[in-house]
């Protein structure tokens, strides 16, 4: 049985009263055990629709997502996901956020388990002195930490997040970047990861996959030759700058081909 996620020939048309819309047209792409695939292009171009079809929130119009060797018609323990906004429960501490999806039936552990796991994901993301806090005391930093751990003690295969910084401050985007980073050295996930931004994408990824818009398809995949561990120094490498460069090239051209498609 092929391991990781195989992506083959994905469509995807909505369909209204309006008249139809092609959000995707004939992605293929493999993703390796392992591997930090970031989702990059432009507004528009389906990078979220394209992880919500990996996560089974959405079924293709056509192709196919399999993982593992099963195709996936919805969504499933084995995938956790991150999103843009902080998904934490307000009404739960940091510890009974991080285990609310131990205690759900698909996941039932003893109560032993379930704070053993808890305790151990909250000490991988520094907040320990946080657990009993409630999320309206936490920074929003904080809150995706939560969110990350919560997704974490579940112990999915794959981890798809989707622009799960993209609403924090810069110093605080790029202490989350590496304590991610930092995380994932220890407890060894696949991710996909949707971003706008090219230096985010360059710093994390094995891969960055660069989509074109109207409809969503992949323009080009760059494989990102930076060895890890990565920190801050890294950005400032001159590998790194090359190819940060050589990706905000493609971006830019594809932008402005969105833009002369539209007019602007």
């Amino acid at each position: 049985m092929e391991k990781g996620i195989v992506i083959q020939g994905v469509g995807l048309t909505y369909s209204s009263a309006a008249g139809s819309f092609e959000a995707l047209r004939d992605i293929h792409l493999s993703i390796e055990p392992g591997e930090f695939i970031c989702l990059l292009g432009p507004s528009g171009c389906g990078k979220t629709t394209l992880l919500n079809t990996i996560a089974g929130f959405l079924e293709p119009t056509a192709g196919s997502v399999v993982m593992d060797g099963k195709r996936i018609t919805g969504p499933g323990p084995d995938r956790g996901v991150v999103f843009q906004q902080y998904a934490v429960f307000p009404w739960l501490t940091v510890k009974e956020n991080v285990q609310f999806g131990l205690r759900l039936a698909a996941n039932r552990c003893s109560s032993e388990e379930i704070d053993r796991i808890s305790e151990h994901f909250i000490d991988l993301v520094n907040l320990r002195d946080f657990k009993d806090a409630y999320p309206k005391q936490l920074s929003g930093g904080m809150k995706q930490r939560v969110a990350i751990a919560r997704s974490y003690a579940v112990n999915p295969q794959v981890l798809l997040m989707d622009e799960p910084f993209g609403a924090l401050d810069a110093q605080t985007r790029h202490f989350m970047q590496e304590s991610l980073l930092q995380i994932l050295e220890k407890e060894r996930k696949t991710v996909v990861f949707v971003t706008h931004g090219v230096e985010e994408a360059a710093f994390l990824s094995t891969r960055v996959v660069i989509m074109a818009a109207r409809p969503g398809r992949i323009r080009e995949v760059i494989p990102i030759d930076v060895p890890y561990p990565r920190d801050a120094a890294t950005k400032t490498s001159p590998e790194f700058i090359r190819i940060r460069a050589g990706i905000e090239k493609v971006v830019r051209e594809e932008f402005q081909k969105l833009r002369s498609s539209e007019g602007i």
